[in-house]
């Protein structure tokens, strides 16, 4: 099977050209700079010339505050990019795996998590940019498509929450950090391997949710990150969200339920506190 993987240099992107090549897997990895998904012509020019059985696209418009003030560039990113892609599949014949966002769920008045079929309510830019993405795949590819929504992600590649309260336990000092939105870290190398899974399975198409399991509050991540790195949790002091203005609202609660596994015989990702402690021995420098 041959697999294109857009957004290659990112941090999901990049860990999963690394499992599909460990895998054994015939791959091509563009990042932006080879491959821009909100240029039509661009795309379809790199589904002809690799000829890919499977496309994942892993490209995205993440900065959710910069998103408020800049809807226009996360649309077109997020949105007509993989319009862009999804046409360019139906052409060819292609495949595509679609990588979405907890943050299409508002989390408003919500303790139990959202299965796949529970109606969205993006509270943000960013949630609903990505939301119109998911649609415009689905729409192009009804019986070829599948999107995976996923969470918090972490890894050993690019910016991320995990990467700076490892930073900051490093330091010595000690952290504030907002203890009241629930959701679900998900390694990066996890949801790799998730998306491996989905790519062989040509049934296992429409919506997924695949992030590790259990539930987090931002607080209660950076603990288990100081944890684990040997530096003392109670440096990790718990605050309101109002002591962090942001400029678009986040989910309180986007915890994502994860029954439409079974269909395919796989049991959901592993807990998250299970996927940190291996993914902390990656991500951690090498003691001397």
């Amino acid at each position: 099977m041959r697999w294109l993987v857009t957004g290659a240099c990112g941090k999901l992107g990049h860990d999963l050209v690394e499992e599909l090549l460990r895998s054994g897997e015939e791959v091509v990895g563009l990042g932006r700079d080879h491959l821009d998904i909100t240029d039509p012509g661009g795309v379809r020019a790199a589904c002809a010339r690799y000829a890919p059985d499977t496309v994942v696209n892993c490209a995205a418009y993440t900065d959710v505050d910069a998103a408020e003030s800049r809807p226009d560039e996360a649309y077109r990113i997020n949105a007509e990019g993989p319009r862009h892609l999804a046409e360019a599949c139906a052409r060819t014949g292609a495949r595509l795996l679609h990588v979405s966002t907890d943050y299409v769920f508002s989390g408003s008045d919500r303790s139990s998590p959202y299965q796949e079929d529970h109606p969205t309510s993006p509270c943000s830019v960013y949630g609903e940019s990505k939301l119109e993405g998911e649609h415009a795949v689905l729409r192009a590819l009804p019986d070829r498509a599948a999107v995976l929504r996923t969470a918090w992600l972490y890894g050993a590649h690019g910016r991320s929450f995990v990467k700076t309260m490892l930073g900051i336990a490093a330091s010595g000092s000690g952290a504030d950090v907002v203890d009241g939105q629930v959701g679900q870290p998900t390694w990066t190398r996890d949801l790799a391997r998730r998306i491996v899974l989905v790519g062989r399975r040509p049934d296992a198409n429409g919506i997924l949710h695949a992030t590790n399991s259990g539930q987090a509050t931002w607080f209660s991540l950076a603990a288990e990150v100081f944890l684990l790195a040997g530096a003392d949790p109670d440096r990790v002091r718990p605050c309101a969200d109002d002591l962090f203005p942001r400029a678009a609202r986040r989910p309180a609660y986007s915890v994502l339920g994860q029954s439409r596994w079974a269909e395919f015989g796989a049991p959901p990702l592993r807990p998250w506190r299970a996927a940190l402690r291996e993914a902390l021995d990656e991500m951690s420098p090498p003691e001397s």
